[in-house]
């Protein structure tokens, strides 16, 4: 063993005080084994927008109790730095089911604490949404969330909100990182003293009240639970979900049928062997349970309950698959089912909402509407029609996808403050925003939105696949490539067609700056002040490139700056039109900053479904064989 890497053993080893993580590491350095040892001690887990998120072992690669003391006693400085009034504001704290999770809420706790600090301890398991909506109510300086999400069973995390209730951004990342390493020495491991800490407050039961009234202020001025009402399974995939959904759907007067396997919060996630609803059998339950009891709807939620889905019936049969927001309709007459991509289902929520704005009769000069830059252009040509506000912003990458919602939250903050009503704003990787009182995805609020807009469609003969055809025919269709895939249900085959807004996966990042180098100079042709972009893709010119690494936008003029920031990594947007078809394509082709991946996000736009559809398939195959050159630098594909 390297001098080094025993330095790093020892280092660990007088600073941990958790026994069973100094044994983790005792235990590779007796067995030799250097390789794991470097892989779990050579660097620090990284703090970022997202905060922390990582596997649950010795290490300072990894989360433990260590990691999360020097995390908190960092953040905590920072925040006493900033934030104006931030000890007698104090902290939100929530925790999910996870392994460990209480633990690391309590340490949180008793690190705020140890500065003087007030702290806002709830007690029992919360979803996510409630720390952003505690730290509004309670004007607190920061809030902290221990979740993993929809990680596998083994990981955990670390989320951080700032003043505003909404995911940090530059520059705190970096400053609270900094602050992190000038706050490594340890100043409490016990959390037995601080339930009883008179600055160590319970409102769990009060905020829980305010979130639920604020779930029912949700509810549509003509909403009545129709004569035969719709029935709902839920799945909470074994998170913290299922009395939240009960409640808040109670409030509208909808019961749902759980999944008793999955119903209550199990870190070990024994029915799927990843808690995520969109893998590959994770659903197989609810849909099992659906079939048994004749349900309408099958709603689920990812464990920390920010993100969900659904599926529409039979005749109305739905399944939500889940951590995203997606929806299925099943045509009881032919058993053809019909997925909803996040974006359509994007695209239904903005309906329903500025429909609802429009009939309250509110100026839409003041309605302003958020989506991703990535997510489809539908909500933009819906602003344009009707007379409101859209504005998008930039993705979580290169970061998760998890952390989108901060650009989101924190525009919809910005518009706001500028006098503008914000009720909707969501990412195309299936989160959605509603009301103003969290400017973060909320997976609880989605399975009520969508629950309320399925009854009162169903109140009036219709299915959400119904409203998003009645949508496509006012506003043109927009229409992502789809690839069919097979479902048995009821023992007949059944197509769901599916979103493949898709990735090309390339391991060598000097082939991937290689193929951005060729689309910025495609003909070979550019100077330093005319870039050389691709011309046409599928016959369709390109009128329009926001290239947000290089910062050049050739439809701002005379600056040609995009108003969009700069993205750390790779990002280009096309856009075109065939006047004489009437379509357009807008195409985006962007690294990630987690995955050795190029993803494309392409949609097409048109009066006629038929002439989009095989304009999309032309695209993806000129895009793969021509653009991306994937024979060439044998790029695998899903």
């Amino acid at each position: 063993m390297s001098q080094s890497l025993n330095e790093l053993v020892d280092s660990w080893l007088r600073t941990d005080q958790n026994q069973s993580t100094r044994s983790e590491i005792m235990t590779l350095r007796e067995k030799g084994d250097t390789q794991e040892l470097e892989r779990r001690l050579k660097t620090r887990i990284e703090f970022g927008t997202a905060g922390l998120r990582g596997r649950m072992e010795a290490g300072w690669a990894r989360m433990n109790d260590l990691i999360v003391i020097q995390t908190s006693q960092g953040l905590c400085q920072y925040v006493l730095n900033q934030v104006k009034d931030a000890a007698s504001r104090g902290v939100v704290i929530g925790h999910d089911h996870r392994c460990n999770s209480e633990k690391w809420a309590e340490l949180t706790a008793a690190a705020f604490l140890e500065r003087g600090v007030k702290v806002y301890l709830y007690r029992g398991l919360v979803h996510t949404p409630l720390v952003p909506f505690g730290v509004k109510r309670l004007n607190a300086a920061c809030g902290v969330m221990i979740t993993a999400s929809h990680n596998p069973k083994d990981d955990n995390g670390y989320k951080v909100y700032w003043e505003n209730a909404v995911q940090i951004i530059a520059p705190h990342d970096k400053g609270i990182s900094d602050s992190i390493q000038a706050n490594l020495t340890p100043k409490v491991w016990s959390v037995h003293q601080i339930h009883s800490s008179p600055s160590c407050l319970d409102v769990t039961e009060a905020i829980k009240d305010e979130y639920f009234s604020a779930i029912e202020a949700l509810k549509h001025p003509h909403y009545t639970l129709s004569q035969k009402p719709l029935v709902f399974v839920n799945t909470s995939m074994h998170g913290v979900g299922h009395p939240f959904v009960l409640r808040a759907l109670r409030s509208y007067g909808i019961e749902i049928t759980p999944v008793k396997e999955q119903m209550l919060p199990d870190p070990a996630f024994p029915t799927v062997p990843f808690p995520n609803p969109e893998e590959k059998g994770a659903l197989d339950l609810a849909i099992q349970h659906a079939r048994d009891c004749g349900a309408d709807y099958v709603l689920a939620q990812d464990p920390d309950s920010d993100r969900c889905d659904e599926f529409l019936p039979f005749a109305a049969f739905g399944l939500l698959l889940s951590n995203r927001f997606s929806a299925c309709q099943v045509e009881s007459s032919t058993g053809r089912v019909i997925a909803f991509t996040g974006d359509q289902l994007g695209t239904i929520f903005a309906a329903h909402v500025f429909q609802a704005y429009r009939d309250a009769g509110k100026p839409l000069s003041r309605l302003a509407m958020v989506a991703s830059t990535v997510s489809s252009k539908m909500i933009e040509a819906i602003a344009e029609k009707e007379g409101f506000k859209f504005v998008e912003c930039l993705t979580g990458e290169p970061l998760p996808y998890d952390i989108c919602f901060k650009y989101i939250g924190n525009t919809a903050l910005d518009l706001s403050a500028e006098g503008f009503d914000v009720p909707f704003g969501y990412e195309e990787a299936i989160g959605y925003m509603f009301g103003s009182e969290i400017r973060d995805k909320d997976g609880v609020a989605g399975s009520v939105m969508f629950a309320q807009l399925a009854e009162l469609l169903h109140a009036e003969g219709k299915t959400v696949y119904a409203y998003l055809e009645e949508l496509y025919r006012r506003y043109g269709y927009f229409k992502v490539p789809i690839s069919m895939v097979l479902f048995r249900w009821h023992e007949r085959i059944v197509t769901i067609p599916q979103t493949s807004n898709s990735y090309y996966v390339c391991r060598d990042p000097q082939i991937i700056d290689k193929i951005f180098a060729r689309l910025r100079n495609y003909s070979g042709q550019k100077s330093d002040q005319k870039p050389d972009y691709p011309r046409n893709i599928a016959g369709v010119k390109i009128t329009r490139v926001i290239d947000l690494t290089t910062g050049y936008d050739s439809g701002n003029l005379p600056s040609f700056q995009p108003s969009l920031p700069l993205s750390s990594g790779h990002m280009i947007q096309f856009r075109g039109e065939d006047r004489a078809e009437g379509t357009s394509v807008v195409l985006t082709v962007r690294t990630s900053g987690t995955e050795p991946k190029i993803k494309y996000y392409l949609e097409g736009h048109g009066k006629d479904s038929d002439v989009v559809e095989p304009l999309l398939t032309r695209a993806v195959s000129e895009l793969s064989d021509t653009w991306m050159q994937a024979q060439v630098y044998h790029l695998e594909q899903p």
